[in-house]
């Protein structure tokens, strides 16, 4: 009976209040878009956060999680010299450094080496600037990069130093805007060599703290011996009288490691052999697992930080609540008295005006996820980032909505039902 009883009185506060909201239907409506932008904000802030943390997660795990790369960098001794010198700079990985690291460690699987040359490339009229990149027919497993058209560098290639090579996307459209390129010969360099594939549209994370992206489309892949017996190891700048001459052997290695937990200590080992053999530190080794980790890290905190940015536009939708309901309170003191004459005790009161409260907000935080949803979809159409909206941020921001009307509204139920029946009857 009790518990009929108290649903009655429940169901009678709540039809009270509900009355309440619509005879202001502005002033609450007004209310309520404060906790509406405070909620679309924050679901559309996490969508935006997720959205970019994704994309960067899923161009670090292009890098392969099983791999490790080591770069040749060039010291910082090596690029300060008088504009008018010709010098040699000799620096980077070196093919013996590929062969010790494939037979000594027992946990690496592939080694891919890599050299990369800028030079001219053409085709008849079409001209463009791109980078040669030497490497072997294994290199495709280890950096997820699949063929559009043809083939890709075979192992007869790199015996025979056959001269052909692969296209990046993009250069093959600017060499070849109406042609086929499969078969066709093209100029790297001084080189003819011919076309026999094409590889699919990609960009990646560089693979280091920086975070840029490296577009492979205007690359031209090549058999690293042809390579080798074609453009040697020195490479030749000109710039302002000045000729700079670096010999770099290798410019990148991948390694791919045989179990993802022995990533981490192989590159370990990996720091120790390179310093072990180098004099200089002309070289960095760069793990993509920890970078991985360290994104997803940082995504908690940039979801922290956007969700507290947002939040504070709850925060002022909420004491614009509080101060709608005083103002309430103070209009509505004679109704506060007849119902405490009635019987009405001061639960009931506090009830009252919780519920006006939270339906306020309720409201708004309804309002605000369908805005918010939506939201995401705008910033889609007008950039290439693509925004996730998961179903936690949705039920979090509403969840913190109908907080946000039970937080704020207490001091003023509070105040209401503190009121003395006979000075509210009073009350004009």
């Amino acid at each position: 009976m009790r518990r009929r009883a108290w649903m009655g009185v429940f169901l009678r506060t709540l039809r009270l209040g509900a009355r309440n909201i619509v005879l202001h239907g502005l002033r609450s409506f007004l209310t309520c878009m404060g906790v509406l932008f405070g909620v679309a904000s924050v679901i559309a802030m996490l969508a935006i956060g997720e959205g970019l943390s994704a994309d960067v997660q899923a161009r670090i795990e292009k890098l392969g999680a099983n791999n490790i790369l080591i770069r040749a960098i060039k010291p910082p001794e090596s690029s300060a010299a008088s504009a008018s010198a010709s010098r040699i700079s000799i620096y980077g990985i070196t093919y013996e450094d590929a062969a010790r690291i494939q037979e000594t460690l027992p946990n690496v699987d592939v080694v891919v080496p890599v050299r990369a040359v800028f030079k001219d490339i053409r085709y008849h009229d079409q001209r463009a600037e791109g980078r040669i990149v030497g490497t072997v027919p294994w290199f495709p497993r280890t950096s997820d990069y699949k063929v559009e058209s043809g083939r890709f560098l075979s192992h007869i290639d790199l015996l025979t130093h056959a001269t052909v090579c692969v296209l990046g996307n993009r250069l093959a459209k600017h060499l070849f805007p109406l042609d086929e390129p499969i078969g066709k010969l093209v100029k790297l360099g001084t080189f003819a060599f011919e076309v026999v594939g094409v590889m699919e549209p990609r960009t990646s994370i560089v693979g280091d703290d920086s975070g840029a992206l490296e577009d492979f489309g205007m690359d031209v892949y090549s058999p690293l011996t042809t390579m080798r017996e074609f453009m040697g190891s020195v490479i030749v700048k000109v710039s302002s009288g000045s000729r700079d001459m670096e010999q770099v052997e290798l410019h990148q290695l991948q390694v791919r490691v045989s179990e993802l937990s022995k990533v981490e200590p192989t590159a370990r080992i990996l720091q120790e052999m390179m310093a072990r053999f180098h004099d200089k530190k002309d070289y960095e080794v760069v793990v993509p697992l920890s970078l991985l980790r360290e994104a997803e890290h940082n995504k908690k905190m940039f979801n922290i930080v956007l969700g507290s940015i947002a939040g504070i536009s709850l925060l002022v939708g909420g004491i614009g609540i509080t101060n709608v309901m005083l103002a309430t309170v103070t209009e509505r003191t004679r109704e506060i008295g007849v119902r405490r004459a009635l019987g009405a005790k001061r639960k009931h009161i506090i009830l009252q005006f919780l519920i006006e409260t939270v339906a306020l907000a309720g409201s708004g935080g309804i309002l605000g996820v369908l805005v918010g949803v939506t939201s995401p979809f705008l910033v889609q159409a007008f950039s290439k980032l693509v925004p996730i909206v998961t179903p936690s941020s949705l039920v979090l921001s509403f969840g913190i909505s109908v907080g946000v009307g039970i937080l704020f509204g207490l001091y003023p139920a509070w105040r209401a039902a503190q009121m003395d029946p006979v000075e509210a009857l009073r009350h004009e």
